[in-house]
């Protein structure tokens, strides 16, 4: 090996040395995202409180993972759940069965269904995948393992990311604090 090889060699080393590094110290700095980011689902409401969605299963039927159970009913004319005659009784995703793809979020005739921010969803036990309409409702902020922790620790949902913009479609869905 020459004198110059080796001068080249060593040159690469430094400045890689000295170089900023390209990771992120994720969880201890907020992880930027992209606007179109794909994160837990979210069911959104209407602005006088009723859920958007009507219980169509349009978005299991394109759920090309099969994550999606959705269970309509017929809705109470007196005691309205949703804005259609009929609303969603039982709606389930199994997040380990779901690739985060976005078509449900496509299929939504009525935009109940969008996609958030929360991808922090790591947990212990196979039921707490299985996010209900409870779970994934606007109102709710975090993933069920943020919840229970946040609950645990009596402090307010941790978030690791940040958002420096808001999506149209996801009205009522409150932006992570910086």
């Amino acid at each position: 090996m020459s004198i110059a090889a080796l001068a080249q060699s060593m040159g690469i080393t430094l400045k890689a040395l000295f170089s900023k590094p390209v990771t992120i110290p994720y969880p201890d700095a907020p992880v930027p995202l992209k606007p179109r980011f794909h994160g837990r689902h979210v069911l959104t409401r209407h602005p006088n409180g009723l859920e958007k969605c009507i219980g169509c299963s349009l978005c299991a039927a394109a759920c090309p993972a099969y994550a999606i159970y959705v269970e309509a009913a017929e809705n109470d004319p007196h005691n309205p759940v949703s804005a259609g005659e009929r609303y969603a009784k039982v709606y389930e995703i199994n997040m380990l069965r779901c690739i985060f793809c976005g078509l449900c979020e496509e299929a939504c005739p009525t935009g109940a269904v969008v996609m958030g921010y929360d991808f922090e969803m790591a947990d212990y036990r196979y039921s707490d995948f299985v996010y209900g309409k409870e779970d994934m409702l606007v109102e709710v902020e975090g993933t069920k393992p943020q919840r229970r922790e946040a609950a645990y620790t009596g402090k307010p949902v941790k978030r690791g990311y940040r958002v420096p913009y808001v999506r149209p479609e996801l009205e009522g869905v409150k932006p992570p604090e910086k």
